[in-house]
């Protein structure tokens, strides 16, 4: 059993530097290639992998949609297509530090999603810590001054980032419409559709001028970043994820993921960046707000078992 927490903390940390160095990465790329043709290399790149994967994994039977072709397409143009398009269009316009924060409240949003689709009204502890958790965040991108907010340069991609993370748990949550399928088939046979979906939006991005066709030697000079985005980010990590959350439960796994806005901030400082200290006062009201949820709510699951 200690083997396995092992295992899972492990798998779990590399994780967390995987995902933490994600945005730092692409706005390094997004400098000489744009978000529509950099989402284009990246998910061709990573569906072939993930076909292979999955056709080595669990084999030909798996590559077949059996009558969920079109929810499988539906969440795959939703969570893929709009969440790379969204995302990192946003992130042109913003910085790592930003998009990480706002990634971080994925997991407190979902819990009002199901209040309003379900009715299920969150504890007013987990009310709390998510109120926290938007004034970081605020504080993060205002760095302490509201004013400043409409006229920063990265106001309209920080809302685009926003969205996109709102597309992402959409597809989180759709996963529970695929039952008996495994997390890499639901990933690979939405991730194809998804990439089409990429495809045809880098094409009316390019055709309306919004977006040009990139010279070959400049996808060369970004070749390791776009290795990283499409082999560490979207397949590595993914599996590291799934098998985390085998070794230690979702929570457990969740508490550890909490760490990426931390991981993102450090590597910015790494890279020469100089973060006022209310920025740094923001990120750690997130952080230690979700890890505070976390912890909360493995114990009202402790509570209720015993």
């Amino acid at each position: 059993m200690q083997t396995n927490q092992f295992k899972g903390v492990l798998v779990m940390l590399i994780t967390v530097l995987i995902w933490g160095g994600t945005f730092p990465v692409a706005k390094a790329a997004l400098l000489s290639l744009d978000a529509f043709w950099m989402s284009s290399i990246r998910y061709s790149v990573a569906a072939l992998v993930l076909l292979a994967l999955l056709y080595w994994r669990e084999g030909a039977g798996a590559l077949r949609y059996h009558g969920k072709l079109l929810p499988a397409s539906f969440f795959g143009v939703l969570g893929i297509t709009g969440f790379s398009v969204l995302v990192f269009v946003g992130l042109a316009r913003s910085s790592p530090e930003h998009a990480a924060i706002i990634m971080a409240l994925q997991a407190p949003i979902v819990a009002f999603v199901h209040w309003a689709l379900k009715g299920t009204r969150p504890a007013n502890f987990t009310l709390a810590c998510v109120s926290i958790a938007i004034f970081g965040v605020f504080l993060v991108i205002s760095k302490g001054d509201p004013a400043s907010i409409a006229s920063s340069g990265s106001f309209l991609g920080d809302i685009l980032v926003f969205l996109g993370a709102m597309c992402w748990i959409s597809y989180t949550i759709g996963a529970v419409s695929f039952p008996g399928w495994s997390a890499l088939r639901f990933t690979t046979l939405t991730c194809l559709p998804g990439t089409v979906g990429i495809f045809l939006a880098t094409g009316i991005a390019t055709l309306s001028g919004h977006a040009s066709v990139p010279a070959a030697a400049t996808v060369i000079a970004v070749g390791w970043e776009l290795a990283y985005l499409a082999l560490f980010t979207v397949v590595l990590a993914v599996l590291f994820w799934n098998m985390a959350i085998g070794y230690l439960g979702a929570l457990n796994a969740m508490l550890l993921g909490n760490l990426v806005p931390v991981v993102t901030f450090a590597i910015r400082i790494l890279q020469g960046h100089r973060f006022a200290t209310i920025e740094l006062a923001g990120a750690a009201l997130v952080v230690a707000a979700l890890i505070a949820n976390n912890l909360y709510l493995r114990g009202r699951i402790t509570a209720a078992a015993a």
